[in-house]
């Protein structure tokens, strides 16, 4: 991974964070949120996405940001008026205020969490089309996802218009009988 010049960062072993100064020998030059130069090797780094910004105060308590989360998407599943489908993006960034403290695992299990919900709220709705945003990444929550749908009856699903959502996108088409 590399991390471009301006780029904000938090660090992996300890509290806090900055922005990417410059690369010295194998080392990267962060300027801390106080003002000081420190340097580190780039897998004692991870990119701050969005505003986190909240991620890098040293009170900074997972419990709060769990309890937070838990009604962040009140609107999950609104159907816009100039649409015929239902969206959901599963970028944790758009459901979560942070990432900070939880493992790969969990944020999957959270991002599943999302989806099933959406998922059945949607079927409550009889809503015949969605739109599912997972990302191109390494592939796992699209297999999650994909995973979940073939056990679902009356459900097909597809790869979502390239033109739309590139290949980070899959469409539901639900028939109710």
């Amino acid at each position: 991974m590399r991390f471009k010049i301006g780029e904000k960062v938090s660090f992996l072993n300890e509290v806090g964070g900055g922005t990417v100064k410059a690369y010295k020998n194998q080392q990267i030059v962060i300027v801390e949120d106080e003002g000081f130069d420190r340097e580190f090797i780039e897998t004692d780094l991870a990119k701050i996405h969005g505003d986190q910004s909240n991620i890098l105060q040293e009170d900074f308590d997972i419990q709060d940001i769990a309890e937070e989360t838990a009604n962040h998407q009140k609107n999950l599943g609104e159907v816009f008026e100039d649409r015929n489908f239902w969206e959901i993006d599963l970028h944790t960034h758009a459901f979560m205020d942070t990432e900070r403290g939880y493992s790969n695992g969990e944020l999957l299990n959270r991002q599943m969490l999302e989806f099933k919900r959406f998922f059945r709220k949607a079927c409550d709705k009889n809503i015949r089309k969605l739109i599912v945003i997972h990302g191109v990444g390494q592939g796992v929550l699209k297999s999650e996802v994909r995973y979940f749908l073939n056990n679902q009856e009356n459900v097909d699903y597809y790869d979502a218009d390239f033109k739309d959502y590139g290949k980070g996108a899959t469409t539901i088409e639900i028939s109710y009988l």
